[in-house]
């Protein structure tokens, strides 16, 4: 079959229909989720396994498993459905009011921990009908590579020297301090550099491989390493760990600061100086025209304007 006569029997319901059953592995299932009756779902697959020359969903024990071509086609149909809501969203022009558009914000919690709380609280408030994913900048992926696909629609953080290739939004600049137990031993005597960099310190895991964050990267270019004997994931966590060790958290003074009620905590200055963190909206040129990402990019400007100290 010529690629031209095959493109002109796909439609957009059809590959909603493909990415629904293979997202749940079941035909009742995507047909509850699609609004649809079984009998339907059950033809349009049909007609998609017609389409691929493959059988795209298999049995396997009590389920149903997506083949290796129905597995490499998961993506690239969600992309197209995503690329749909922007085009027609956009055509329209963006009304929060009635928009249904999904959100997809990546953003790690060493952010101030009020802040995505009230990102979401500020989206919902304004566009009640959008949904809204929360997507971490783990080490297993690349925000460039999730930007680039349209996995996601902005990354919040913070870098010393963020991509040029993308575009950039600043949010807001914070001072380095340390977070230490109340009764941390230095808290009583201070320190000097050599003694903080023998400290035990906690530090969050690499957002991708290779990654050594703005503190290891300042302390490599004045030829310093600091003792890391901790890292941590979940950077919502490591306050909890350093109240209850002689850990030392490096990072920045909001963040700290939300962290001194809760728990017998003290910051103290770092004995080397450090350039202030700054945080960042960063996105694709994809989405740079879109207006529905544009009203997204400026609830981030907004939330971030409301908490900053600067």
């Amino acid at each position: 079959m010529r690629d031209q006569a095959l493109f002109d029997k796909i439609d957009l319901h059809l590959i909603r229909v493909l990415h629904t059953v293979l997202m749940e592995r079941s035909v009742s299932r995507a047909a509850v989720r699609l609004g649809m009756h079984q009998p339907a779902v059950s033809a349009a697959l049909k007609r998609l396994r017609d389409l691929a020359g493959d059988p795209l969903l298999v049995r396997s024990g009590a389920g149903m498993v997506p083949t290796d071509a129905g597995q490499r086609m998961l993506e690239p149909s969600a992309r197209i459905l995503r690329a749909a809501e922007v085009l027609f969203t956009d055509a329209r022009g963006f009304d929060p009011q009635t928009a249904t558009t999904t959100f997809r914000v990546a953003a790690s919690d060493y952010l101030d921990p009020l802040f995505l709380p009230q990102l979401v609280a500020q989206i919902k408030a304004q566009a009640p009908l959008c949904h809204i994913e929360i997507h971490p900048l783990s080490a297993d992926a690349h925000y460039h590579a999730h930007l680039a696909q349209g996995d996601i629609d902005v990354v919040i953080g913070n870098w010393g020297a963020p991509p040029e290739d993308l575009h950039m939004g600043r949010l807001f600049g914070d001072e380095v301090v340390c977070l230490v137990r109340a009764d941390h031993p230095a808290v009583r005597r201070g320190w000097d550099a050599a003694a903080w960099l023998d400290a035990e310190h906690v530090a969050p895991t690499p957002t991708h491989p290779g990654a050594r964050g703005v503190i290891d990267d300042h302390l490599d270019s004045l030829g310093l390493q600091r003792n890391i004997t901790a890292r941590c994931a979940h950077f919502g966590l490591i306050p909890a760990m350093v109240a209850q060790s002689l850990l030392v958290l490096t990072t920045g003074r909001q963040y700290c600061e939300r962290f001194l009620g809760t728990a017998p905590l003290a910051i103290l200055p770092p004995p080397i100086a450090f350039p202030r963190l700054m945080y960042y909206q960063l996105w694709h040129a994809r989405t740079h025209a879109s207006a529905s990402a544009a009203w997204l990019r400026e609830r981030v400007k907004s939330v971030a304007a409301t908490l900053r100290k600067e």
